[in-house]
């Protein structure tokens, strides 16, 4: 199969920063490295309740220690040094049939390290040996104590907001991808549309976004339930860190696209692994997986605002298909988690909420039998709508958003979409579009499966403006780019 990626199907991708003090780098996770019910922070030595879709390290085990992923002799990520482990629930369809699909889970996922430094700080502390954390609560159900959408955040500072229940449910992004659209800004809504929504509105699928706390005690990270020893800063991203937690590390920022259009116009609804068609039990788990004094050299060295791995000198960068693979234990080796699924796998039942659920969680591994199979007969997640809303270049007095200020130039892939509401604000930049004379980079072929794809790279200069803050040139080759959205469009 030969894909050709004209240059009306190019989408540059451009994070601009208003915060200047700042800078960050992403992490392109490419391929998983499992798919399967394991968890070595909750259900650890035993096979965990719900399937998750892994990114990291090739020691990544039920059972993993910092000292297994370090010695794990590959990573699914693109820096060699990055023994990580990154994983999310996977995102499945139930069909009118009852029957379960695992969605195409597209590009990978991308790791944000985003390297925010407390108030009169210009340091910022590594992750260090062993660390670890949980973001998100697996049975959360409901976020109906808050206003949807989002007060401003300058009244963050009074109850119920300025608490860490609110910030960590205003940690998760559930953003409507249509790349025909200025995008929607990061975290600018906290639970999964309905599939109505979602076939009306996200011709090209949906980004599920996940922060986790970047403020630290100090003091340990072997607690319990993973969670305690962190907490977030008080806008989430930026601001600052609560009394008891004074160091700050690294601010993680998870993205993972879901082709959720390619079950438009199929009658059933989209659920989490765990059980919640509502978003709202949306969470992640990390496990450090570096060297603790090269990591500590990267965030003070890799600090160039483009955010991409090939802009830091100590980063050995490898092929982006690398296939890195966990061992899973015999009880997981034959189970079915890709399709034709008469139950979540796990048995795990759906709930819809307002009630939370009773899943497992960090502290409390799954015990005794499976719950019955999920039936289709269950009552559609009760989640209010949140209309479109571009994303805006954001001013100098907010806190930069990840995927908030970023020109798409791609046709959607879907027909009849319904056009988003009216909406007056700023728009993103645009890239300057590709001649259609323009001249091929190179060729690349790779497989996938039984294709052979031939993939044909240009070569581009763009300038890119911010029409709120300032003007940016950004020179340079966007082979990465190009890659990534023939990725994103497979």
């Amino acid at each position: 199969m030969r894909v050709t990626i004209s240059p009306s199907a190019l989408m540059a991708v451009f994070l601009c920063f208003a915060y200047t003090t700042t800078a960050f780098w992403r992490m392109p996770c490419r391929t998983r490295s499992a798919i399967a019910r394991l968890d070595p922070l909750v259900s650890n030595g035993s096979i965990s309740q719900h399937v998750h879709a892994i990114h990291g390290s090739g020691g990544f085990s039920d059972s993993a220690s910092y000292e297994d992923l370090i010695a794990g002799s590959c990573t699914s990520c693109q820096v060699t040094q990055d023994k990580s482990a990154y994983w999310t629930p996977a995102l499945y369809f139930q069909s009118s049939s009852g029957d379960f699909t695992l969605v195409e889970q597209v590009g990978g996922m991308l790791a944000y390290y985003l390297l925010y430094p407390n108030a009169g700080n210009t340091s910022l502390s590594a992750f260090p040996a062993g660390f670890q954390m949980i973001a998100g609560n697996t049975n959360y159900r409901n976020f109906s104590d808050y206003a949807v959408p989002d007060i401003q955040k300058s009244l963050w500072y009074q109850p119920p907001y300025n608490t860490q229940a609110f910030l960590e449910q205003a940690a998760l992004g559930f953003n409507c991808l249509n790349y025909a659209k200025t995008p929607e800004g990061s975290l600018y809504r906290h639970f999964m549309p309905d599939k109505a929504y979602l076939d009306a509105n996200c011709a090209d699928g949906l980004r599920l976004e996940l922060m986790f706390p970047s403020c630290w005690t100090g003091e340990t990270f072997e607690v319990k339930d993973q969670k305690s020893h962190m907490a977030y800063p008080s806008e989430v991203m930026t601001g600052d860190c609560p009394s008891g937690f004074p160091i700050r590390l690294p601010s993680l920022f998870y993205e993972t696209i879901w082709n959720t259009a390619a079950f438009i116009g199929q009658a059933g609804q989209f659920v989490l692994a765990n059980g919640d068609p509502t978003g709202y039990g949306y969470h992640g788990d990390f496990m450090m997986g570096w060297d603790p004094a090269f990591l500590q050299d990267a965030v003070n060295t890799c600090t160039n605002p483009s955010g991409q791995i090939q802009d830091c000198p100590l980063f050995n960068i490898q092929n982006e298909d690398t296939v890195c693979n966990a061992t899973l234990p015999a009880a997981l080796e034959t189970e079915n988690v890709l399709a034709s699924i008469p139950a979540l796998p796990g048995n795990v039942p759906i709930v819809s909420g307002p009630a939370p659920a009773s899943g497992a969680t960090a502290g409390s591994p799954v015990t005794g039998a499976p719950p019955a199979p999920s039936s289709v007969g269950t009552q559609a997640a009760p989640v209010p709508t949140l209309s479109y809303s571009a994303g805006s270049s954001v001013a100098s007095t907010d806190s930069y958003k990840p995927g908030g200020i970023f020109a798409v130039s791609i046709p959607t892939n879907a027909a009849g979409v319904a056009a988003a509401p009216s909406v007056s604000v700023t728009q993103a930049p645009v890239a300057t579009p590709l001649s259609n004379t323009q001249s091929f980079f190179s060729t690349e072929y790779t497989t996938s499966g039984q294709n052979v794809l031939e993939v044909l790279w240009v070569e581009e200069i763009v300038t890119v403006t911010d029409p709120v803050t300032t003007t940016v040139m950004v020179p340079g080759r966007k082979r990465h780019l190009n890659r990534h959205v023939h990725q994103a469009v497979h």
